[in-house]
């Protein structure tokens, strides 16, 4: 068997039977890993450190040999966990820049009679390949915009079902992008294994048909955007549902009133300063009574003003065409807006 380097692009198109493994430390891995890597390190967080403080403030060689006895009695459990994960024998390898750690690694798996090979550059080439790539690439975008409340979520999944290519950017983020966005959601990503998550969704689609997206400030919770990404999305056409606000009331209702009122009360708490003292207490003493309704419009006061404030004027507005839509039905909604791009050649 052979060890040999590959390129970024090579491994964002592994073939289907070769496994990548990350052998960065746990918590490098935690921060952001390439989708799909599995983890295999090298070292512990606490060696890792070790070593590297041994690096910086003693002598290379004496770090060299630290790693050693580190990595030395743990030899035998990674050959075994990588053919475990990796039956084929087909391997790929990467660490942080492509150094020692992942050819030390590869040495060790190829040894072992694996076909390996290594990641040049590292996770950080990975990364700078991903922030160039949204520069670069300058897909047709088109942005479904409305108030809270218009099942924009709901539209952009329509939209998926009738075989138009979408981002779910609120899926991926893992938050709805409001101070209720985090009610019932899994706990969200950091903001660079978002940035890696989005990446293989951005890839994967054909950049010379359009591409929908959901209309979003940059940061989704505590993760963000990346600029390149947003700088695109401000200019691309928004096609904003304008949708009754009862009908947007009852869509709120539905999704928020199976909460802990508790909780609920705790999302209205972020938004408090900006509601003002009487909207507050009113929408908490709504909430008591278990009148959501009430507390959904005082909501949404605040809400539509921060949309038409905040959302439409940072766009171009000859960009922003309202859809005006009667009741919540999304796949109705998604061949509306369909039928739109294609009148106005949205590609």
């Amino acid at each position: 068997m052979s060890t040999t380097t590959i390129t970024v692009s090579e491994v964002l198109n592994l073939d289907p039977g070769r496994v990548l493994f990350d052998v960065r430390t746990p918590a490098e891995y935690g921060k952001g890993h390439i989708p799909g890597a599995l983890s295999l390190p090298l070292f512990s967080n606490e060696e890792r450190a070790e070593v590297g403080t041994t690096y910086k403030q003693a002598d290379p060689y004496k770090a060299f040999l630290r790693g050693l006895e580190y990595v030395g009695p743990k030899m035998r459990a990674f050959v075994e966990e990588a053919r475990k994960k990796a039956p084929s024998g087909k391997v790929a390898v990467h660490c942080w820049r492509g150094g020692q750690r992942s050819s030390s690694m590869g040495w060790l798996l190829n040894l072992a009679g694996m076909d390996v090979q290594v990641l040049s550059g590292g996770y950080k080439a990975y990364r700078n390949h991903l922030l160039e790539q949204f520069a670069a690439c300058t897909p047709p975008l088109i942005i479904v915009g409305g108030p809270t409340g218009s099942g924009k979520t709901g539209i952009i999944h329509a939209l998926e079902q009738l075989g138009e290519q979408v981002i779910d950017l609120e899926g991926l983020a893992h938050h709805k992008g409001s101070a209720f966005g985090a009610l019932g959601e899994a706990p969200q990503p950091s903001v660079e294994q978002f940035e890696n998550d989005l990446f293989e969704v951005f890839r994967a689609l054909d950049h010379g048909r359009r591409i929908w997206l959901e209309n979003e400030s940059r940061p989704i919770g505590r993760v963000y955007i990346p600029d390149p990404l947003w700088q695109q999305m401000v200019k691309a056409p928004l096609l904003s549902v304008d949708m009754p606000l009862e009908v947007r009331v009852e869509r709120l209702v539905s999704m928020y009133a199976g909460f802990p009122p508790e909780d609920l009360k705790e999302s209205f708490c972020r938004i408090r300063k900006r509601l003002g003292g009487q909207h507050f207490n009113a929408a908490l003493d709504a909430l008591d009574a278990g009148d959501f309704a009430a507390a959904a419009r005082i909501a949404l006061a605040y809400y539509d003003k921060a949309y038409n404030h905040h959302t439409l004027s940072k766009r171009v507005s000859s960009r922003i065409f309202a859809i005006p839509v009667e009741n919540d039905d999304a796949g109705q909604t998604a061949r509306r807006l369909i039928a739109f791009a294609e009148e106005n050649n949205f590609l």
